[in-house]
């Protein structure tokens, strides 16, 4: 069999995704022809008009053309905000598959500010591509939320939709207590301490506002603790919270770090805090339990799906069940440890070889049927 996966402009989440399938369906069918086939990259943050133009020309023209010019028998696009593609592989009868993450912009209107030029005009591109999904042959979802919100928002059929979680990089994984220490020397940290951690965007529904007063909270109860945020930087009304409560000798920015960086803060945190309001998934959960660090994370939305019974479940919109969760953690480490190895276990689970075993089944039916 040929596939053919059809990537996205260069994004990191997405190239995980693209890497991790391919690994997965190269282990798991190697005997089949794996294509790897992606558009032309360019600065998504420059404010060029020239630029957006030839980007926009290389998205939606140019690299479309180009991929229904393959010959494959399936072709999987692996973002939803690229399903405009079915558009031109539906009139060559080719088999197509999409992969949704999440459809998360039709719940938060706001979620493109910032991030693009023209929100109202990317609004309506995305809305214009993921439509391309119901033209697909078949839908992948890596949640059964985001399956659920598939059918419920584009009127997909169930019976069209398999739900295929995302899994973690191998990469992330417990250190040693040598390489651990080291990285607590080199960043002047203490064993008194607790050391709360966030990584990922500064979308409104990641809910940053009430982690910092979950912090504030913490604060006043005289808890030892630093809070590390990593990815996006705080925004300005939050660095305006942070200094007018004071927090700003609890917190460090640790940017974007890269993998190995990342795993080594993982390891040295003592928990994660990801109460976000909504995601498709919350790759950042499995991350820190393969990692060994315990999770506090929301009630709502993939999050318990991921989760299972490996972390502290909460009212994302409640700071006090937050820092709660966080002295609870702190002052029972009977409860601590038991967290650690059930986000160890938990983490095994989700490999990308299982993904990509349910990939290939789905693809082979396809065929089959349609043979």
């Amino acid at each position: 069999m040929r596939v053919i996966i059809v990537r996205t402009m260069q994004e990191f989440s997405m190239d995980v995704y693209a890497n991790g399938i391919i690994s997965g369906l190269k282990t798991v069918r190697p005997d089949w022809e794996i294509v790897d086939l992606a558009p032309c990259n360019y600065d998504r943050t420059s404010s060029s008009l020239l630029l957006r133009v030839i980007k926009y020309y290389e998205r939606f023209w140019r690299f479309p053309r180009l991929v229904r010019q393959q010959s494959a028998d399936v072709f999987h696009i692996i973002e939803p905000a690229e399903a405009h593609i079915v558009y031109w592989l539906q009139k060559t009868a080719k088999t197509v598959v999409v992969t949704c993450h999440d459809l998360i912009n039709f719940y938060y209107s706001g979620n493109l500010q910032g991030s693009v030029q023209l929100p109202f005009v990317s609004k309506n591109v995305w809305l214009f591509a993921v439509k391309g999904m119901k033209y697909a042959n078949h839908i992948f979802s890596v949640s059964c939320v985001t399956a659920k919100d598939t059918t419920k928002l584009l009127n997909i059929e169930p019976a069209k939709i398999t739900v295929t979680p995302n899994a973690v990089d191998p990469i992330f994984r417990q250190l040693s207590p040598s390489e651990i220490e080291s990285f607590y020397q080199n960043h002047s940290c203490n064993a008194q301490t607790t050391y709360l951690l966030n990584v990922g965007a500064n979308h409104p529904r990641k809910n940053i506002f009430t982690i910092l007063e979950s912090l504030n909270i913490l604060k006043q109860k005289e808890i030892s603790f630093k809070f590390w945020k990593v990815g996006a930087d705080f925004t300005d009304e939050q660095k305006q919270y942070i200094q007018e409560h004071q927090l700003k000798n609890y917190i460090t920015y640790f940017g974007k770090p890269d993998k190995k960086t990342l795993v080594e803060i993982y390891n040295a945190a003592d928990i994660l805090i990801a109460p976000s309001l909504h995601e498709g998934f919350g790759i950042t959960i499995l991350e820190a339990m393969a990692c060994g660090t315990p999770v506090i994370t929301s009630n709502t939305s993939a999050m318990p799906e991921v989760a299972g019974d490996a972390a502290i479940l909460v009212n994302p919109q409640e700071p006090q069940a937050i820092s709660e969760a966080v002295v609870r953690l702190q002052n029972d480490a009977i409860y601590y440890q038991e967290l650690v190895d059930k986000g160890l276990s938990r983490a095994k689970l989700f490999t990308w070889e299982k993904t990509a075993e349910k990939l290939a089944e789905v693809y082979e039916k396809l065929l089959a049927n349609k043979n």
